[in-house]
């Protein structure tokens, strides 16, 4: 069996408008509207994947990876290792 409980929240109140308005039009409580709402979030959330999907990743052909002394914490280090290759 369901408890109910009561509580006291703070809203927009231009949410709370359209809420209320949209309790009256349905012939619904304004607990009712809140508590479908709430539900429908987080049946929502989750529905979401928790991880975001692998994606694939492409090697040129005879690539073994990275080439030796690139490091890629820094930019200003994978440049340099991108300068010396140029000459």
């Amino acid at each position: 069996m369901l408890r109910r409980v009561r509580t006291t929240i703070c809203l927009d109140e231009r949410l709370l408008r359209e809420a209320k308005g949209y309790a009256a039009h349905t012939g619904v409580t304004l607990s009712a509207v809140i508590e479908e709402a709430l539900r429908a979030s987080f049946e929502q959330a989750r529905s979401m994947p928790a991880e975001h999907p692998s994606l694939p990743v492409f090697r040129p052909r005879g690539s073994r990876g990275l080439k030796p002394g690139v490091d890629l914490s820094g930019s200003s280090k994978l440049l340099d290792v991108m300068e010396g290759w140029r000459r």
